[in-house]
C-alpha cells in the first residue's frame, strides 16, 4: 500500500478497500470537548468507531453539541463511552453518578429495578447522541481481593450475576444504545489489574463452565450487541496467549461454543497487559486473527497518529499474509453492522440527542436507598466530623470522580467539618482532626486496606460512637455504634448512607 508522507493512504482499488477496513475497526479516543479536523477527516475515510471519556465531556449539552459534529460527518458512527454507573462513570466525572453500580444492584436484587435504571441510563446516553456502551460488567466476583473488579459486579454468586447481566443488557439496548457484555471470558478470579499486568486465572474448566461463562451465556441469551474480551492468561483455555488475543478462546469457545454472533471487542490495548507483553501493534493484529472485530485503542491513546499507525500495521499484515483478508473484511463488515443497526434503533425510538425524553430521574436515588444495609441503631447526630480513608483509585474508576458522603451530610447536618486521610494517617489524626465531634469513618475496601482496618479498630476502642461508613465491598465484621454499606460510591450512594445517619 502506498501511504503519503502526511500519513494518508493512496486512494483506489484494493489498497484503498484494506484501508477502510482497517480504520473501520479501530476505536480510537481524542483530546478535547469538540471533535478535532482530523478526526472528521478519518470518519469520512472510513473510521466507523470513536471512543468517549471524561476528558471529552463537560456537561450534557456540550456531549449533544460534540456527538452531533460527528453524526454530522458520518450518521451511523458509533459513539462508546465507559458508562457502567457506580464508581465508573464518564457523564460524571466530576461529580459522582447518579446511579448506583453493580453490587448494589446486585444486594437489592430486583431484576426489575436493574432493568429500569439500565434502562434510564441508556435513556440519558441516546439523549447526549451516545450509542454504545462499554458495560455491564458480566464478572463473578469470586475473588473479593480483585483489585479492579469488586464492586464493578453484580455479586459473588453466580446465578445472581447472570441474571442481573441478562436484566441490564435488556434494559440498556431498549433505549437504542449497546450493551457490550464485559471482561469476557471473566475477570472476577484474578489478583492483579490488567491496567498493571498480565492477571492468570487457573480454574480448572468445570469451574469455569460453572461459574464465569454463566453470565455471558445469559446475556448471549438477552441479546447483547457486543462482547468485550479479558486482557487475562486462563491456562485451561489456552496456556500461552490472553483471551482477547487467542481464537481458542474467542473464535473456538465465544463464537462456536456459546454461538455469539455479535461484535467482539478488545478491552483497551493501551492497559499493560498487552501493551507491555505483545505491543499495541502485534497485538491488535493477533487480536483481529483470533476474531475481535474492534480495537478499542482510546484511553491512553488520543492522537491521529496513533490511529494511522495501527490502520498501516493493519494492512501491512493482510499484505504479509499475518492477519487472512477475509478477516479482517468479516471484522469492518460487523462494525459497520452494528453502526447500522443502531441508527435504526436510534430513528425507530424517535431519540433526538439534547432532546428531554422523560424517563425516570429518580430511579438512582431509589436504587440506592434500597441497597443500603445498617447494623446498629441510628443516633441522632449534630454537626459530625467525616473522615473519608482513601484509598488509591484504580484507573478504570479514574482518579478525578469524588467519592464519600462529606457534601451530602453537610446539606442535611449543617455544621458538619470533614476531612481527607490518606495511607499511613492514624486514628488520632482523626480525632484530633474532629476536636470532640462523632466521628462518621468513610472507608472503600476495607477488608484490602490493612492500614484502614487499623485505623477503623483505634476509632471505635476510643470512640464507641463512631459510625462506619463502607462504600466498597463489605467484607469485614461492622464495627462502630452505626456499620452502613452501601455496596459502591456513586454519588447517589452517599447521599443514601448520608439519609441514614442524619435521619438518626
Amino acid at each position: 500500500m502506498t501511504v503519503l508522507a502526511h500519513g494518508t493512504a493512496a486512494p483506489g482499488g484494493q489498497d484503498d478497500a484494506l484501508a477502510r477496513d482497517a480504520l473501520a475497526v479501530l476505536q480510537p479516543g481524542f483530546e478535547g470537548t469538540t471533535a478535532p479536523a482530523w478526526l472528521l477527516r478519518r470518519l469520512s475515510e472510513g473510521l466507523v468507531s470513536v471512543g468517549l471519556f471524561g476528558r471529552n465531556i463537560a456537561s450534557p449539552g456540550q456531549l449533544a453539541a460534540l456527538t452531533a459534529q460527528l453524526r454530522a460527518e458520518r450518521d451511523d458512527i458509533l459513539v462508546a463511552i465507559d458508562e457502567e454507573g457506580g464508581d465508573v462513570t464518564r457523564l460524571e466525572v466530576r461529580g459522582g453518578s447518579s446511579f448506583p453500580g453493580n453490587l448494589a444492584l446486585g444486594a437489592v436484587d430486583d431484576t426489575g429495578l436493574t432493568r429500569e435504571v439500565a434502562r434510564e441510563l441508556g435513556r440519558r446516553l441516546a439523549e447526549c447522541g451516545v450509542n454504545f456502551n462499554w458495560a455491564p460488567s458480566a464478572d463473578v466476583n469470586s475473588n473479593p481481593d480483585n483489585p479492579v473488579i469488586g464492586v464493578r459486579s453484580f455479586g459473588a454468586d453466580t446465578d445472581l450475576a447472570a441474571r442481573h447481566t441478562a436484566a441490564y443488557v435488556e434494559g440498556l439496548q431498549a433505549t437504542g444504545v449497546v450493551a457490550c457484555t464485559k471482561h469476557f471470558p471473566g475477570h472476577g478470579d484474578t489478583n492483579v489489574d490488567s491496567h498493571h499486568a498480565l492477571p492468570r486465572i487457573d480454574a480448572d474448566l468445570d469451574t469455569l463452565a460453572a461459574r464465569e461463562l454463566v453470565p455471558f451465556r445469559a446475556a448471549i441469551e438477552a441479546g447483547t450487541k457486543a462482547v468485550m474480551s479479558a486482557h487475562i492468561l486462563v491456562p485451561a483455555l489456552d496456556p500461552t496467549r490472553p483471551a482477547t488475543l487467542s481464537p481458542q478462546i474467542l473464535t473456538g469457545l465465544l463464537r462456536k461454543e456459546l454461538g455469539y454472533e455479535g461484535l467482539i471487542v478488545t478491552d483497551g490495548m493501551e492497559m499493560n497487559a498487552i501493551a507491555g507483553t505483545y505491543g499495541i501493534e502485534r497485538g491488535s493484529v493477533l487480536a483481529l486473527a483470533a476474531g475481535a472485530d474492534a480495537i478499542c485503542v482510546g484511553g491512553g491513546l488520543a492522537d491521529e497518529a496513533t490511529v494511522l499507525r495501527l490502520r498501516d500495521t493493519l494492512v501491512a499484515a493482510v499484505r504479509e499474509g499475518t492477519l487472512p483478508e477475509e478477516r479482517l473484511a468479516d471484522a469492518a463488515a460487523r462494525v459497520r453492522a452494528l453502526a447500522g443497526w443502531t441508527a435504526s434503533a436510534r430513528a425507530g425510538a424517535g431519540a433526538v440527542p439534547g432532546a428531554p425524553q422523560g424517563g425516570a430521574p429518580g430511579i438512582g436515588l431509589e436504587a440506592a436507598r434500597r441497597a443500603v444495609t445498617v447494623s446498629g441503631t441510628p443516633a441522632p447526630l449534630t454537626a459530625p466530623y467525616v473522615a473519608t480513608l482513601a484509598p488509591v483509585a484504580n484507573i478504570a474508576v479514574g482518579h478525578e470522580t469524588p467519592w464519600g458522603l462529606a457534601g451530602e451530610l453537610a446539606e442535611l447536618l449543617p455544621g458538619t467539618a470533614s476531612g481527607v486521610f490518606p495511607k499511613g494517617a492514624s486514628a488520632e489524626d482523626v480525632l484530633a482532626a474532629a476536636g470532640g465531634r462523632t466521628v462518621v469513618a468513610v472507608v472503600r475496601d476495607a477488608h484490602r486496606h490493612a492500614w484502614m482496618a487499623e485505623v477503623l479498630d483505634r476509632l471505635v476502642a476510643v470512640r464507641p460512637d463512631t459510625v462506619v461508613v463502607e462504600m466498597g465491598l463489605p467484607r469485614a465484621e461492622p464495627r462502630g455504634a452505626l456499620y452502613i454499606a452501601t455496596h459502591g460510591a456513586a454519588r447517589v450512594c452517599g447521599r443514601a448512607a448520608a439519609e441514614v445517619i442524619a435521619g438518626g
